[in-house]
């Protein structure tokens, strides 16, 4: 990694940064009974990043020896070189960073040590459990589990050192009946819920112990009433669904390169200009969005980003007020800010670009059953099934697997194909209600994709359930 830094520093090169990074993951899965997969893999390789006369040059190699080390060095210079003739803005990056350190993902279990037949035994206790249930037509479990060894360097004097650890699965089941297909999911939408931690944080859901009740609401699902179509009533989202409308509608708009239209063309820009920051009115008082990279279990956990900025928290919406966007040390040094540690890559052969921290509602005041029982009229949505979002995170619509309606202050009928549309600033204007801490859960979303070459980031965020008022639902046809 020196050797990289000595030769950009000796070439010109106003800065220059090193990443290290070993990738290792494995995936079991289970379908219908029979083992479906097994799959392992691992990757290493060092990615150089340089700046010269204002613009960026990368490059990456999985080969480390120090003659390709010095080949990569150079590219990364010349690609530099080249791109400071095409004119605009000069990158300038703020303060030094010169971050030292360590840093260990919390676990108690090693997924990686967990033998494979136990891993097995639990995916077909799952499914065995989901195929004692009549009318499902298909059983899916599965276990994920990441290792990331990452070491960084930069010219400025930083070095750090950090191995974080990811462990996710759940599981669905499928229902046919006529024309209609119904799935269910557990813990989280496409049976996938993910986190920062060991072997431990999969057990903690339970698979086996919910099977059977997920597959009974697939094949209840089936002939239950259709949501009720085009009306305007109060939406109550649980956690996991209200997770992702986070993540479309808060994360990718607060995104700052979006927002200068650096990055476009992968899904859009953002409507939340510069102009309205520290004084646009966002959302309701009880709506207070975080952006933080040490919250425990989130996948936006770590101790530095791919620039070395430590790990931090910062409001990004504060009592409804929009006060912050997701920054590089480059975008923040435009509006006058310092990094909030949000620079990451995917890999090795990737450079660093703007990707979610953990960005999450934090909670609110109210118990769920207290807040089901002030609902006089509406209907209660969970675990998504779809979603759309214009390229400037404006309108949406989303649908999710599972709907009940609520009359006189209780959960009534079950619904299916259960959908709502809004508009971003107007559906977040309409919260009037976000449960307490018992509610919150750290959700993860293992598969944001952004720029181009395409990157896959795995973010978090946390949300209790909450309540919007006049929203828009039923308008799938």
């Amino acid at each position: 990694m020196m050797r990289a830094l000595d030769l950009a520093r000796r070439r010109g090169a106003q800065y220059a940064d090193v990443r290290l990074v070993n990738d290792r993951s494995e995936s079991v899965s289970v379908k219908d009974g029979l083992v479906e997969e097994l799959a392992s893999s691992e990757s290493e390789g060092l990615g150089v990043r340089v700046l010269v006369n204002g613009a960026w040059g990368f490059a990456s190699s999985r080969n480390l020896d120090g003659a390709e080390i010095d080949q990569i060095t150079a590219q990364a210079l010349e690609i530099a070189q080249a791109s400071s003739l095409v004119g605009g803005e000069k990158v300038s990056l703020g303060p030094e960073v010169t971050s030292q350190g360590t840093y260990q993902t919390p676990y108690k279990i090693d997924p990686f040590s967990v033998p494979l037949d136990e891993k097995l035994a639990l995916l077909l206790k799952a499914d065995a459990e989901m195929g004692r249930v009549q009318g499902i037509r298909t059983r899916r479990s599965h276990a994920t589990m990441l290792k990331v060894h990452k070491q960084f360097a930069n010219t400025e004097g930083a070095f750090t050192d950090q191995t974080l650890l990811e462990t996710g699965g759940g599981i669905a089941a499928t229902a046919v009946g006529g024309s209609e297909i119904q799935v269910r999911s557990y813990p989280n939408a496409f049976a996938r819920q993910q986190v920062t931690g060991g072997w431990e944080q999969l057990l903690r859901w339970d698979l086996p112990g919910n099977a059977e009740r997920i597959a009974s609401e697939a094949v209840a699902l089936l002939t239950a009433d259709p949501c009720p179509s085009n009306i305007t009533t109060s939406l109550i989202l649980g956690g996991s669904q209200l997770a992702l409308q986070i993540h479309e509608s808060c994360g990718h708009p607060t995104e700052l390169d979006r927002v200068y239209g650096s990055e476009a063309a992968y899904a859009g820009t953002s409507f939340l200009t510069t102009e309205k920051l520290g004084n646009f009115k966002y959302g309701s008082p009880v709506v207070n969005l975080t952006a933080d990279s040490i919250r425990p279990l989130g996948l936006g956990t770590f101790g530095w980003d791919d620039e070395g900025v430590p790990a931090q928290s910062s409001p990004l919406v504060k009592e409804g007020l929009f006060v912050g966007y997701l920054m590089s040390r480059e975008t923040a040094t435009q509006l006058g800010r310092t990094s909030n540690a949000c620079m990451r890559a995917s890999g090795w052969n990737r450079i660093p670009i703007i990707r979610m921290v953990n960005v999450s509602l934090e909670p609110g005041t109210w118990k769920f059953n207290d807040l089901i029982a002030d609902t006089e009229d509406g209907i209660y949505m969970e675990s998504n099934r779809s979603w759309s979002i214009d390229d400037k995170r404006y309108n949406f619509q989303f649908g999710t697997e599972i709907g009940y309606e609520i009359k006189h202050g209780k959960m009534g009928r079950l619904l299916r194909n259960c959908t709502y549309t809004g508009i971003t600033p107007e559906f977040w204007n309409s919260c009037d209600a976000v449960c307490n801490s018992d509610h919150w859960v750290m959700w993860g979303t293992p598969n944001c994709g952004k720029g181009q070459p395409a990157q896959v980031a795995h973010t978090g965020h946390g949300a209790a359930p909450a309540r919007f008022r006049n929203v828009k639902v039923g308008v799938l046809k």
